[in-house]
């Protein structure tokens, strides 16, 4: 039941947004082509639910090639490899609209899991790989929680509570907190998850949620 109630507000929300948004990501595009040499969208192998592979669309942020350059798939605060447009969007998260096409498609959710390359899942242990067990999101518990703050196993061991808790309410809460984040770029937790739940949770998966500390700006 509450699969069908996910899907039906994740067309809900895709199909609304993409309607209120498709101007403003004719002009992004547009944009993005005046700005730098190559295409408007970066179409990047991603792995999605049950570690299937699927087509990520994004808005290109950084130099044609740039996973080829530098610190690879990696991207720093700074990143030379990021253009002038790039740093905008990214700031806004506005690099993120075209993957409400994937929603459409089945491939993500508005909320789950950010959506990860296929060496990362690689290195994941069972309990990291966990995580693939609902579509990846658009955001999700981790973002509004912290983003690129926190640790790569931190940011899945979140992502685990939320496979593990997921509801409605708590899909609404995580839309407020995204918009939130948006209006205000801040990702202080202010906390869901409360009392002896939180320390039970988290006290249970501190040890297994070990892997990589590696952080990735693909996230």
């Amino acid at each position: 039941m509450f699969e069908l109630a996910k899907r039906a507000m994740d067309l809900a929300i895709a199909c609304a947004a993409a309607v209120v948004v498709l101007p403003l990501m004719a002009i992004i595009a547009a944009v993005i082509r005046l700005d730098s040499r190559g295409p408007a969208l970066l179409r990047q192998t991603r792995v999605g639910r049950h570690g299937e592979d699927f087509e990520l669309l994004k808005f290109r942020t950084m130099v044609v090639g740039a996973h080829t350059m530098g610190a690879g798939w990696l991207i720093a605060e700074r990143d030379p490899r990021i253009t002038r447009v790039g740093h905008f969007l990214r700031r806004w998260s506005l690099d993120e609209l075209p993957q409400l096409i994937n929603v459409l498609r089945g491939d993500m959710s508005i909320v789950g899991p950010r959506p990860t390359l296929r060496y990362q899942v690689d290195q994941y242990t069972d309990f990291q790989r966990r995580r693939l067990e609902v579509r990846p999101g658009i955001t999700g518990w981790a973002q509004v929680q912290g983003r690129n703050d926190l640790s790569w196993p931190r940011r899945i061991e979140l992502d685990v509570w939320y496979v593990d808790h997921r509801s409605l309410r708590l899909e609404l809460e995580i839309l407020r907190r995204t918009f939130r984040v948006l209006v205000t770029r801040s990702t202080r937790p202010t906390g869901v998850i409360r009392g002896s739940l939180a320390s039970f949770c988290f006290s249970r998966h501190s040890r297994a949620a070990s892997g990589s500390s590696r952080s990735s700006a693909c996230m």
